[in-house]
């Protein structure tokens, strides 16, 4: 290659560098920046060249089909229906003392007119106008506005009152209860009376009578009854929707007094005659019950000689006196027939029962007789024949009673009372296998102590 020579003159040349130098500064930096930026982007243009040149990916070549598919819409109706429910809810009330209809409605939130005209005048619903308990529940279903929808009022132990919305109008209906049974184990421990010990334990009255019944030949509850004394009793009860309305009857029982334990298993009979017999079969019940009275105090005892405290004489008490309130019911010791009634002497209103065995049992100062009661009726054991009383030579309200075999008067608290007849036996296989299990539920009761009071 063949050289060019300049032939420009030298001034020519040495200016030139003095140009370029005075544009350097300015030229450079923007150079500078130029490839400041070019470096900066290469990263970029690798990866739009990469991009630029990959293969196609599989799921180019995937076929695509379009799917329909009918969705279901909610129903207008069912949100209807669903929001109508909402609006309806239930009120539970508690029937007051001196509570009106007019008011107990108020509070259930029952506003339409015709149903409380409804429940004012229907007989059907009769029940709930007229049978007002204090301490009753009653349940009310009503709109937001006060529309009644239905309504419940267990009147009763067994029935249950139910009124409806029908389109014809309202609808009121009594429905028996359907209980479930369940068997109740129950312990107490008495420091000061029967009654408080049972009721701490809460175990019903009707409990606790039956259990006076069912040991009263055994124990008497006026005078035997000692700090410590303690019990365990099974029995049935009736439950509605997880609550227990009714006690039923005392399956078994245990009573520990002053140190004895007496034990009571129930038998019931194909006929329903319902006896409590001891573990061997023995009758509970003695011919005679220890006390006429169920409870009470022994204010004078049986005694051959006492200070008379109207006549201020020594004279023999030939019974024991209890004393009671007038009226307190009188019951008869034991299965016999009216000898006597009416008033005699000293006795006041008296009843004399004669019994078997050349028995006669006598009940003084008494305040009435019961109804129906006559010379020659025949009386059960424990049915009520009279009512306490302070006629006669009485200085306060109390019975006057006396037992007499033979004519001969003796301690009514002390004398051996003669034994009932025992488990008949072509039962007593059955009574022995009931009272098995009967006795492995009290079994699970002994080692505790479910109530004591102070």
């Amino acid at each position: 290659m063949a050289s060019v020579q300049s032939n420009e003159p030298n001034n020519l040349e040495n200016s030139k560098p003095r140009i370029l130098t005075q544009k350097t500064s300015n030229q450079a930096r923007k150079l500078d920046l130029r490839w400041i930026i070019a470096i900066s982007c290469l990263p970029l243009l690798g990866i739009a060249t990469a991009f630029g040149i990959a293969p196609q990916t599989l799921t180019d070549n995937i076929p695509v089909e379009t799917i329909v598919e009918e969705v279901a819409l909610p129903q207008l109706e069912a949100l209807s229906s669903l929001n109508a429910i909402k609006e309806y809810f239930w009120v539970t009330e508690t029937i007051r003392r001196d509570d009106t209809l007019v008011a107990l409605l108020k509070r259930l939130n029952i506003r339409n007119d015709d149903a409380i005209e409804f429940l004012r005048t229907n007989h059907d619903a009769d029940a709930l106008a007229s049978q007002l308990k204090p301490g009753q529940s009653v349940r009310a279903q009503t709109s937001g506005a006060g529309k009644l929808i239905a309504l419940e009022y267990q009147f009763n132990n067994t029935h249950l009152l139910s009124v409806t919305n029908s389109d014809s109008g309202y609808i009121a209906k009594t429905h028996e209860i359907n209980f479930n049974k369940h068997t109740v184990l129950k312990s107490a421990t008495i420091k000061n009376s029967l009654f408080g010990a049972t009721d701490a334990a809460d175990i019903p009255d009707s409990v606790a009578m039956q259990l006076v019944d069912i040991f009263s030949t055994d124990i008497d509850f006026q005078t035997d009854l000692r700090k410590g004394d303690r019990l365990v009793v099974a029995y049935e009860a009736e439950y509605s929707e997880g609550l227990q309305v009714k006690a039923g009857q005392v399956l078994s029982a245990e009573f520990t007094n002053d140190g004895k334990t007496y034990s009571a298993f129930m038998h019931k009979d194909p006929a329903g005659n319902v006896a409590y017999y001891t573990p061997d079969g023995k009758s509970m019940h003695k011919s005679f019950l220890r006390s006429p009275l169920e409870f009470s105090r022994i204010s004078s005892g049986f005694s051959t000689g006492r200070l008379h405290p109207l006549l201020q004489t020594m004279r023999a008490h030939k019974g024991v006196d209890y004393a009671a309130p007038i009226g307190t019911r009188v019951k008869a010791s034991g299965d016999g027939v009216v000898e006597f009634i009416g008033s005699k002497g000293g006795y006041g209103n008296v009843i004399v029962l004669q019994h078997q065995n050349k028995i006669s049992t006598v009940y003084g100062h008494l305040s009435g007789f019961a109804h129906g009661l006559h010379q020659g009726k025949k009386v059960s054991q424990g049915e009520v024949i009279a009512f306490v009383g302070m006629t006669g030579l009485a200085t306060g309200p109390h019975l006057h009673y006396e037992f007499l075999l033979n004519g001969d008067h003796r301690d009514p608290v002390t004398v051996a009372l003669p034994s009932a007849e025992p488990i008949p036996a072509n039962y007593k296989a059955a009574f022995l296998a009931q009272k098995a299990e009967y006795s492995a539920q009290l079994n699970l009761l002994r080692a505790s102590n479910v109530a004591s009071i102070d």
